[in-house]
């Protein structure tokens, strides 16, 4: 017996309804791809915003000595981000264009691999993570998307990829000979920008002291022990606990110096910061933060972890954004370079922007010498603002990288 044919306007309702299907899954292909390529812009901009306010004008004599200078910033957060580091951006503070647009012969680029959901200078769990999210919807490597080793590892690829492709523009800094003939070759009159990597926070070693090793191979030549959270080496300024280091920490601080790795005390805890003071045997840096004495909120130095810093012959990075300065003008920078200064010497300031660190700052990478104006307003001479805009930190790295 032969089946019925179905009534016309049966299978006219079935090719409507598959039309339908296909314009709905088409649309939905659509709205996927336009999540993905926009939103990873809309989160950045909402977080590493450039407000105006008033800054220094800077005259003709201050942009020459400017200008001439090796400055080096100890921390922006860009290799987070879902930007290529050769392009000039709309967003965010830093890129190759604009680091050279501001003479910035060094930034070191740290690499952020978790942070606690709603994130706060008092107190955060270990136990929420916001970085997983961003690694997904920026397609990064699924391999990122569970290991925080392979987080840093990546934010390392992604450097010496921007390095290779740079014809020359961009060398990655990884030794104290790197540094040599970094400064060389822009003195000759090469434009160049070196680009060294750190470490925000050693929560990527996963426990294991081995992964040190690793993250040296892949790059990283300065770590801070905590961010914004306690972790297996130590207590965090932001954490629940806020301890000292661990027994790993102390077995880390010490391979760090055996490596030949700058220790950073930016985020750890008071107790912890003690303890690698009374330990260190190399310079150490407090790479971005501020200082209680002009902006008391927990996260910046009090005057002993200054002088502490300064014994090791270390530098105190300070940065632009107002949980370090209480303010976002050049004016509050230089009172905060101005009170180390004071305090145990101009040899012990430098900078430390933490530029994309989704903060929101006055200037980008391209006006730094609105810093070098409000130093030479307040009559430092040319020689210290030389040391603080840059020669501090390259005598720290000259001193703590290794051949290799």
């Amino acid at each position: 017996m032969s089946s019925t044919p179905a009534p016309p306007r049966s299978r006219r309702s079935r090719r409507i309804l598959r039309r339908a299907a296909l314009v709905i899954l088409g649309l939905l292909v659509v709205a996927t791809i336009a999540f993905f390529a926009l939103a990873p812009g809309i989160v950045e901009r909402s977080m590493n915003e450039v407000t105006p306010g008033p800054v220094p004008e800077v005259s003709d004599e201050t942009q020459a000595l400017h200008d001439s200078l090796s400055v080096v910033d100890m921390h922006s957060d860009t290799l987070l981000w879902d930007r290529d580091l050769l392009d000039r951006s709309d967003r965010g503070h830093v890129d190759l264009p604009r680091l050279n647009d501001g003479n910035v012969a060094l930034q070191v680029f740290s690499s952020v691999t978790k942070s606690p959901k709603d994130q706060n200078y008092d107190s955060n769990s270990a136990d929420t993570d916001n970085i997983t999210l961003l690694t997904v919807v920026q397609l990064q490597p699924p391999r990122t998307w569970t290991s925080l080793l392979e987080r840093a590892l990546y934010h390392a690829d992604k450097l010496d990829d921007a390095a290779e492709r740079s014809e020359g523009r961009l060398r990655v800094v990884r030794s104290a000979t790197d540094l040599t003939e970094l400064l060389d070759a822009r003195a000759s009159g090469d434009d160049v920008t070196g680009g060294m990597l750190a470490l925000e926070g050693l929560q990527p070693l996963e426990g294991d002291l081995g992964n040190l090793e690793t993250l040296y191979e892949a790059g990283y030549r300065m770590a801070g022990f905590t961010h914004f959270f306690d972790n297996e080496v130590g207590g965090s300024m932001h954490g629940e606990d806020k301890g000292g280091l661990t027994d790993l920490g102390r077995d880390v601080l010490a391979e760090m110096e055996r490596l030949g790795m700058i220790v950073d005390v930016a985020h750890s805890s008071h107790t912890a910061v003690a303890e690698i003071l009374a330990s260190a045997t190399a310079p150490v840096v407090s790479s971005h933060g501020g200082v209680q004495a002009t902006c008391d909120v927990n996260r910046n130095l009090g005057d002993a972890e200054i002088r502490g810093i300064a014994a090791t012959g270390g530098v105190v990075g300070i940065g632009y954004w107002d949980g370090a300065i209480c303010d976002t003008s050049a004016e509050a920078v230089v009172d905060a370079i101005t009170h180390v200064r004071d305090l145990v010497g101009i040899e012990h300031v430098g900078l430390g922007s933490d530029f994309d660190g989704s903060v929101t700052t006055r200037w980008d990478a391209s006006q730094i010498a609105v810093v070098t104006q409000e130093l030479a307003d307040r009559g430092y001479t040319e020689a210290e603002i030389a040391a603080v805009m840059g020669g501090n930190v390259l005598r720290v790295m000259d001193e703590v990288l290794g051949p290799r």
